[in-house]
C-alpha cells in the first residue's frame, strides 16, 4: 500500500544561515522523491523550555503545528560537545510536551549532520536516545555523516558533495517507504 503523500518537518539545529547543516536540509528539500514535501522549520526564535511559560509564545505556537501537521521528521544538526546541539533538543522538548506525546510518537525520523571529525556520529547516537522517550522511529540505514571542512560544502553552505547528495537521496527514499508503513 503506497499513501498519497510523506509530509516532512525538518529540524536543523544550527541557526546559522550559511550553516552546512542547514545546507543538507535545502538540498534534500529540493531533492524529495516524489510525494513528499519538506518543510524546513525555524528555530531562530524558539525560546528555551520553561514549564513556567504560560503563554505559549507564537514562534512555539506555529513550530508545534508544523510537528502535528508531520508524517515524518528529518533532524539535522552540528555536534555540540559530542552531542546534540541546544537547539535541536529544545525543538524537540517543546513537542514532548503535547499530551500522549501525539506530535511525536510513532513517528518516522531521519537523521544527518555535517561537522568535524567523525561527522556528526556521537550527536546522532545522542539524539537516537532521545527517541527511546519521545518514541520517534528512527530510520536505521542509510546514515548521512558529511564533514562541515572538507569541501563538501559551499562557502553558502550548500551541499556540492555528489556523494553524500546520493546519500541523502537514499536516505530520503528510505524514510518515504519507512514513514508509510508506521502509518498503515
Amino acid at each position: 500500500m503506497i499513501l498519497n503523500s510523506t509530509k516532512v518537518l525538518a529540524l536543523c539545529g544550527s541557526l546559522r544561515a550559511k550553516s552546512s547543516n542547514k545546507g543538507l536540509l535545502r538540498y534534500a528539500q529540493a531533492n524529495a522523491p516524489e510525494g513528499m514535501s519538506i518543510e524546513i522549520a525555524n528555530l531562530a526564535d524558539i525560546p528555551f523550555y520553561n514549564s513556567d511559560i504560560t503563554d505559549t509564545p507564537a514562534s512555539v505556537t506555529a513550530l508545534l503545528a508544523q510537528f502535528a501537521a508531520a508524517d515524518a521528521f528529518i533532524f539535522a544538526g552540528p555536534e555540540y560537545n559530542y552531542s546534540i546541539s541546544p537547539a535541536l533538543k529544545n525543538a524537540i522538548d517543546w513537542a514532548s510536551r503535547a499530551p500522549n506525546n501525539a506530535l511525536l510518537g510513532g513517528k518516522a525520523a531521519a537523521i544527518m549532520g555535517a561537522g568535524g571529525g567523525m561527522g556528526t556520529s556521537r550527536a546522532q547516537y545522542h539524539l537516537r536516545q532521545v527517541f527511546v522517550f519521545t518514541d520517534i522511529h528512527p530510520l536505521n540505514k542509510p546514515e548521512v555523516f558529511a564533514n562541515a571542512f572538507s569541501g563538501q560544502f559551499d562557502a553558502d553552505g550548500n551541499l556540492i558533495d555528489e556523494k553524500i547528495q546520493e546519500n541523502v537521496k537514499a536516505q530520503l527514499a528510505a524514510l518515504a517507504t519507512w514513514s508509510q508503513q508506521l502509518r498503515k
